[in-house]
């Protein structure tokens, strides 16, 4: 009895899963349906744990303001801290403002600088990933915990393995990122676990002017366009 109420719940298990694949889809379909509509964007990536009068918040609305003023809109994911940041500068110079929300018990809501037609909300932290890295002509990555670093490991490696095109990831507070790069390279690459070109995936700016530099030099003479 016991082994046939097993076998039981773990059929309703696996037909749940099949059912889920259609929400996943239709988030897919949602998402790329929205944000082919929008032009090209970089994204800025960061602690949502940052504060209002922090250096790097400030810094955040400095560097989307000016990506803005550059041409380019501003994708965040939608909540607090440095996303918030993000998505205030470009509503301060009139630019796109983009959010991909998802629903989190605890730092998650969503800021009131996004666009209100430029909103989406997911479940699925893939699909929202999938959503950045496709349509991110560079990604600027903040001061952050481990949600910035995955986003931030999410692109260097498919674009080390040209899963996608390149684009510019920028790393920004050259104080906090120093002993992250100083173990990547004195023990990542001391072991042989990476190439040194892989390291020119990743450049180091500290001031909004730097970051806007290299973006432009990126793009001086390429066509912008979705990444896969």
């Amino acid at each position: 009895m016991r082994k046939e109420q097993h076998h039981k719940g773990w059929n309703e298990i696996k037909t749940n899963d099949s059912w889920a694949i259609f929400k996943i889809m239709g988030e897919f379909v949602s998402g790329f349906e929205k944000m082919s509509a929008i032009g090209p964007c970089v994204s800025i990536f960061g602690s949502a744990r940052t504060k209002e009068n922090g250096k790097y918040y400030q810094m955040a609305v400095d560097i989307a303001k000016s990506i803005s003023e550059a041409g380019y809109g501003i994708i965040t994911g939608g909540g607090p801290g440095i996303m918030e940041a993000g998505n205030r500068g470009a509503h301060l110079a009139g630019g796109t403002s983009v959010g991909l929300n998802i629903d989190l018990p605890f730092e998650q809501h969503d800021n009131p600088y996004i666009d209100d037609d430029k909103s989406l909300d997911f479940d699925y932290f893939f699909v929202r990933k999938v959503m950045f890295v496709k349509y991110s002509q560079g990604f600027v990555v903040m001061p952050g915990g481990f949600g910035t670093l995955d986003e931030l490991f999410e692109a260097i490696t498919l674009i080390q393995t040209h899963k996608i095109g390149g684009f510019p990831i920028i790393l920004v507070g050259s104080d906090f990122w120093k002993g992250l790069l100083d173990w990547i390279r004195n023990t990542m690459l001391e072991l042989g676990n990476i190439s040194a070109t892989d390291l020119d995936l990743i450049r180091i700016a500290d001031t909004k002017e730097e970051v806007v530099e290299i973006i432009d030099a990126f793009y001086k003479g390429n066509t912008l366009s979705p990444n896969f």
